[in-house]
């Protein structure tokens, strides 16, 4: 399988998953996922993904990362309902990190808002440039 153009199925048989995973570089045990809107190519988040989680991900279509606070493997939208669903699927040059293009099922920050990135530095201060769209205290109570 060829990964110079990114790769377009997402639903992969465990065994072409497999195929994909020697393509890359798993850095203590991890690649860095980019992840963007399909539509707008905005940057929505940045996390880490182990061979699990990309496998997950490859062969369901729906983003899941790890957590390296958690030491788990997370699918994204499974409190929230605010889930990621794949539709390409691009390597860097080292193989150590993925840029995935998503069609997003709602804000992908879990502080409430469309990006991850929604604060600027500005004259030595951090400006919000975006509105939050839900209430992250409503959606997972304490955390």
């Amino acid at each position: 399988m060829n990964l110079e153009g990114g790769v377009n199925r997402v639903d992969l048989s465990e065994e072409e998953a497999e195929k994909i995973l020697d393509f890359l570089d798993f850095k203590n045990g991890l690649v860095t996922a980019v992840v963007r809107d399909c539509g707008d190519k905005e940057v929505l988040m940045v996390a880490f993904m182990n061979e699990q989680a990309l496998m997950l991900t490859l062969s369901t279509g729906v983003m899941h990362y790890w957590s390296r606070e958690r030491e788990e493997i997370w699918k994204k939208g499974e409190e929230s309902g605010n889930r990621q669903r794949v539709r390409r699927v691009r390597v860097d040059c080292d193989g150590d990190a993925l840029l995935f293009d998503v069609d997003p099922e709602g804000p992908a920050c879990h502080k409430g808002y469309r990006s991850c990135f929604y604060r600027e530095i500005e004259e030595c201060d951090l400006t919000e440039i975006m509105d939050r769209e839900f209430d992250p205290q409503e959606v997972y109570g304490d955390n």
